[in-house]
């Protein structure tokens, strides 16, 4: 365990800021800043919800945590199904990277400092964007141009790395609502596998591997928790950094539902101490 005796704490700021419009639209950021002289590592979180539901809120005991230990978290909203499916949200996040590089400096980190982190569902829409940054479909939306969606550090919360094996455990278990929102997001078997970060990686499709972490709970009853095994050993083989943390008999979503049980402030303290040496400080 990183010793958090040592690790200086900071009053922080909380705002909402918008980091993309388009025409009528305009995604918002809940921004949770500290206060003190930086410059701070950065991060962007992608919130999960099966694809379908949660906002920028969803992470907040997340980011108010890593705030407070000396990180600039900005927790974007982005487009969701019926209205958008796959890859919308990629690109929204794609651009929700490139933002908070371009802005770095307004929030006392900078452009290298900033990294990643991905819930669930949001660690399969961010490690799409961060894997391929290239990929025009992701790329797609204008703005801050200069700066792309390469982050400095991933970071992976319970998520749903290989959304394929997740519908095929929905589907054996007769998930209906895992089901529907597998469809409803990727609309088809054959999407689902172009925006599945275990096959991006299997099949040598990803252009930027930057050193990962992945937390799970082995209770996990969203998904199965060798999910994230298979994914730290591909990714090590295709040549990028993973660190690994299980946490027994913990269930999907742990941190956020239980902030102050042990397993949860030590997966925080892992975190924390990831993007610290990461990060740059």
């Amino acid at each position: 365990m990183p010793d958090q005796a040592a690790v200086r704490r900071f009053e922080i700021a909380v705002e909402d800021i918008a980091y993309r419009h388009a025409g009528d639209e305009t995604l918002l950021a809940r921004l949770y800043r500290p206060l003190g002289a930086g410059p701070f590592p950065a991060l962007v979180d992608v919130h999960g919800g099966a694809w379908v539901n949660g906002t920028r809120l969803n992470n907040a005991v997340i980011g108010e945590h890593l705030a407070r230990a000396g990180i600039v978290v900005a927790a974007l909203d982005f487009r969701m199904p019926p209205e958008h499916r796959y890859p919308a949200a990629v690109a929204d996040v794609h651009r929700g990277l490139r933002w908070l590089q371009a802005n770095a400096a307004r929030f006392d980190s900078a452009p290298e400092r900033v990294g990643a982190l991905g819930t669930s569902s949001g660690a399969q829409i961010l490690f799409c964007a961060a894997l391929k940054p290239d990929d025009p479909r992701y790329a797609a939306l204008s703005g801050d141009e200069g700066f792309d969606a390469r982050p400095a550090f991933l970071i992976s919360c319970w998520g749903v790395l290989d959304p394929t094996a997740r519908y095929r455990m929905a589907q054996e278990k007769n998930i209906q609502r895992f089901l529907a929102a597998h469809l409803a997001f990727f609309g088809d078997e054959a999407t689902m596998d172009d925006g599945n970060p275990q096959r991006i990686v299997e099949c040598g499709d990803a252009r930027h591997l930057p050193p990962a972490l992945l937390i799970q709970g082995t209770a996990d009853d969203n998904l199965e928790h060798t999910i994230a095994d298979r994914f730290a050993a591909s990714y090590r083989q295709a040549g990028g950094e993973a660190e690994l943390h299980k946490f027994e008999g913990e269930p999907h979503m742990f941190i956020t539902k239980a902030p102050t049980a042990p397993h949860s402030l030590a997966a925080l303290a892992r975190i924390a101490d990831f993007v610290r040496r990461h990060g740059g400080l």
